[in-house]
């Protein structure tokens, strides 16, 4: 009677492993940025989903996605192909620094209007 051998499935295991915790590095970038959020008392915890787009403004107004640095025009460019990505359902998830003009988060808000984009939301931390 033969052996069944186990040496493909032990393969097939390691590399979905390795895939996932890849994978769940990259998701865990946006939320790194060092962005003191300001405080509600009725924010709910965020879970990401792979159709949002994170935009993260620093303390001097500066925008970021996915960790970079994007000057206005390109942070359109990167909304626009995102929507282009996502018609349906795009989501874009703005976390301003507390300290900065608010100014800086209309600007976003304007670009994801301007693109097609009716799904954006500001995030807080609650206290």
């Amino acid at each position: 009677m033969g052996m069944l051998n186990m040496t493909p499935i032990i393969d097939v295991v390691f590399q979905l492993l390795i895939f996932f915790l890849v994978a769940t590095r990259f998701a865990e970038e946006d939320r790194e940025l060092d962005v003191t959020l300001p405080h509600a008392s009725e924010a709910q915890p965020l879970i990401a989903e792979s159709s949002e787009v994170f935009v993260n403004v620093d303390q001097q107004g500066r925008y970021y996605v996915d960790g970079q640095f994007r000057t206005p025009p390109e942070l359109e460019r990167v909304l626009r192909q995102a929507a282009a990505n996502n018609p349906a359902n795009q989501m874009i998830i703005i976390r301003a620094d507390k300290s900065v003009e608010f100014e800086h988060v209309v600007t976003v808000m304007d670009l994801c209007n301007r693109v097609g984009i009716a799904d954006y939301v500001v995030t807080t931390a609650n206290e």
